[in-house]
């Protein structure tokens, strides 16, 4: 995770080699991580570029998993403040 300090949305990025599965296995688990960023976008701070490595067992791990997995990572980013408006 690289916190930029840019004016723009936070960035997801994926890396599923082969050793993770068949190219049906790596994608399932890449729309899997697809779902679960975009749950959790709201919560990373603008301007954030984050990298998800899936590893081998993320073949056989549930959606719940996988989101638990990813909120633990992301709650080391500092909150999200409120816009304030003026």
């Amino acid at each position: 995770m690289l916190t930029t300090g840019e004016s723009r949305a936070a960035r997801f990025g994926f890396i599923i080699s082969k050793q993770v599965g068949t190219a049906v296995v790596r994608n399932t688990v890449r729309r899997r991580l697809k779902a679960v960023c975009a749950e959790a976008l709201q919560r990373v701070p603008e301007g954030t570029d984050v990298v998800i490595r899936a590893l081998p067992a993320s073949a056989t791990a549930s959606f719940a998993e996988l989101r638990a997995d990813v909120d633990r990572c992301l709650s080391r980013l500092a909150p999200v403040q409120p816009a304030v408006s003026a």
